[in-house]
């Protein structure tokens, strides 16, 4: 596979999700072999992509969904339900606790479920994109530090 390519394997991935960067940036940096700095941006850029567009339409969607059919709309109530249990972490501390919820390696955290929640919580796109924005970059710097850590960790094994 080309170099291209697995970047934008590495972008594709940082899209998805429950994948998201946490698992576009060790795959990157320890399966591909890429440049760990260059990993981190293209993941960064790939995760934030669909944040604006969830902030925007995700409850539009989930009305279209709930009308359409009972098995889409039991979907959108499951992903309503996620979002809603989550909701009171966030409220707490507001735009800081959205920032660390996005920014825990965690299951069940990140820039989705983070946009979903700010949705819920009818918060302003001016507001959401630069703090889950903040989550994401310090996602990316732990998941980069710990993947180069392994990278280093496995080389130095193998010498």
């Amino acid at each position: 596979m080309s170099t291209f390519l697995k970047y934008l394997t590495v972008f594709g991935m940082s899209m998805v999700p429950i994948i998201e960067l946490r698992g576009a940036i060790p795959t990157g940096i320890l399966g591909m072999g890429l440049n760990p700095v260059l990993v981190f941006i293209v993941s960064v850029i790939g995760n934030m992509l669909p944040v604006p567009i969830i902030l925007l339409f995700v409850r539009r969607v989930f009305e279209w969904m709930k009308r359409k059919s009972k098995r889409l709309g039991d979907i959108a109530r499951k992903f309503e339900a996620k979002a809603e249990s989550k909701k009171d972490k966030v409220l707490k501390y507001e735009v800081l606790g959205l920032m660390l919820f996005v920014a825990i390696p965690a299951p069940g955290t990140g820039a989705w479920t983070g946009a979903l929640i700010a949705a819920m919580l009818d918060m302003r796109l001016k507001k959401a994109v630069p703090t889950i924005a903040l989550g994401v970059l310090t996602a990316g710097i732990i998941m980069s530090v710990v993947s180069v850590f392994f990278a280093e960790l496995v080389v130095g094994l193998v010498k």
